[in-house]
């Protein structure tokens, strides 16, 4: 079983670095790390980046995954090729512009990209956001699946994820006490469907909401209520169709928790995505 200490990063293609990072820095509220060469990188804790965008393919999308030792990065490498998954272990240029020790790479069985890091950069400075978003982390992303059964069983099994609820075909999976770190949301193709910030308050939340609405950027779903973590959220468009989050109120499933916690199973209907009414304008939350 492959151990996932946390999720790390997210790289995006973009056709338009310039905006791309404009919108990152005015709007998300992310810091920027550093420029280098044709890739920014991107703060919202105190990792060395958590978002990186760079001059390329718009679907060329991986997220990053940390493993605690460099003896559980082989063993992950030997354990994907043992069930017949291409693994490319990165040379260490590219290792550099990840701003990690090694990693690995691979594709899950929809074909999305993911990154297993070991010995990943802290930032040495504090994190100080270009604007007042609130922002204390990068938190989950959703992936899309093209079988969600066969790819929640791929991450369970291989990767030990937990399942934390359902909403119909789409699991919602934590690596830690967070209730879920990877959503896997049906789709016909694959890549990042959306890049979740956690923020501190409610108050986060709405000032978002008004910003958007006065800057005129698409708001796709919310404010509302997720009836399975419990967060209040906030879904909005970005560039190149990315969809970003911002939430707080995450639910936590603790080591007490997990003795008596069961997933439950929601029907995919809006009310099992938010429970105050709101409807979604996202493709893969639609029913």
């Amino acid at each position: 079983m492959i151990h996932l200490h946390d999720i790390r990063y997210v790289r995006l293609g973009t056709p338009d670095l310039d905006t791309a990072v404009k919108y990152a820095t005015d709007l998300l509220g992310l810091g920027v790390a550093r420029r280098d060469g044709k890739a920014v990188y991107l703060r919202s804790d105190s990792r060395d980046h958590t978002l990186c965008y760079f001059e390329g393919d718009p679907q060329d999308h991986t997220a990053a995954f940390e493993v605690d030792t460099a003896e559980e990065l082989d063993n992950a490498a030997a354990v994907l090729e043992a069930k017949g998954y291409k693994v490319v272990r990165g040379t260490a240029e590219q290792a550099e512009q990840r701003y990690v020790r090694e990693f690995i790479n691979f594709k899950d069985p929809s074909g999305n990209s993911i990154d297993l890091v070991h010995a990943p950069h802290h930032s040495g400075r504090r994190y100080f956001p270009s604007r007042d978003a609130g922002i204390t982390g990068f938190s989950h992303i959703g992936l899309r699946t093209l079988d969600g059964r066969r790819d929640e069983a791929f991450w369970t099994s291989l990767l030990g994820a937990k399942v934390s609820d359902r909403i119909g075909e789409a699991p919602l999976l934590r690596i830690d006490e967070v209730h879920h770190k990877i959503a896997l949301f049906p789709s016909t193709y694959p890549g990042v469907q959306h890049i979740n910030h956690q923020v501190e308050s409610v108050d986060d939340v709405m000032r978002a909401y008004y910003i958007m609405l006065e800057r005129n950027i698409p708001i796709k779903f919310g404010p509302g209520r997720h009836p399975t973590s419990g967060a209040i959220f906030l879904y909005f468009e970005g560039p190149d169709g990315m969809i970003y989050e911002y939430s707080t109120g995450v639910r936590l499933i603790t080591e007490e928790d997990e003795k008596t916690y069961r997933p439950r199973a929601f029907p995919a209907i809006p009310s099992s995505f938010c429970m105050w009414g709101a409807k979604p304008d996202i493709p893969e939350f639609k029913t």
